[in-house]
């Protein structure tokens, strides 16, 4: 089971129906990350959306190949216009959106994702000290396509760091903490129905 990650146990002898899965897998963790991207929690100094959180846990819980597709496909919906990254709005949608100030966090969700299921399927998600490590490691991944994009973007004698990064710390280390206790315990679980 070492190098499995959660959605393997969905996996089918018969190549039909695991395709089937795999497509709605997919199909569900597109509406998930764009129901997540909307979720504001408040908080000081900047309220929380979940959709890093989404980002990761999906990552960690598909792989990084079902994890790919699912992100990509994601972006793809995103890019054709509709309303579903946690700043996009009526007035600034699709590409101009991905093209302002997020796009370089939106550069890192992918990677993320695909270093978060790398991580997994090394068996990273399976404890929790392993998880929030693999956490902070996808946190890093998703700030340093991000800055740099907003450092382009703005100029890099702009605050860049005070812009993009201090305001969501707090929160990330919320999210963190919730990823690396999540996960492994939906495992726990698992093994413990297993006998």
């Amino acid at each position: 089971m070492q190098n499995r990650v959660l959605s393997d146990l969905l996996e089918s002898e018969d190549k039909l129906t695991l395709r089937a899965r795999q497509v709605l897998m997919v199909a569900a963790g597109i509406l998930l990350l764009a129901i997540a991207a909307k979720i504001k929690v408040p908080m000081w100094p900047v309220p929380i959306t979940m959709g890093t959180f989404a980002v990761l846990a999906i990552g960690a819980a598909y792989g990084a190949r079902l994890g790919l597709v699912t992100i990509l496909g994601y972006m793809i919906v995103g890019a054709l216009g509709l309303d579903v990254f946690a700043g996009s709005s009526a007035q600034t949608f699709g590409l101009t959106y991905m093209m302002g100030g997020t796009g370089g966090y939106l550069v890192g969700y992918v990677l993320a994702t695909v270093v978060l299921g790398v991580l997994a399927q090394r068996g990273w998600d399976r404890s929790v000290g392993w998880m929030a490590l693999a956490m902070l490691i996808g946190n890093a991944v998703i700030y340093l396509p991000g800055l740099a994009w907003l450092g382009q973007l703005y100029g890099w004698d702009k605050p860049i760091l005070q812009w993009g990064l201090t305001p969501f710390l707090i929160g990330d280390a919320i999210k963190l903490a919730l990823a690396a206790v999540l996960l492994p315990g939906i495992w726990k679980l698992i093994d413990r129905a297993r006998g």
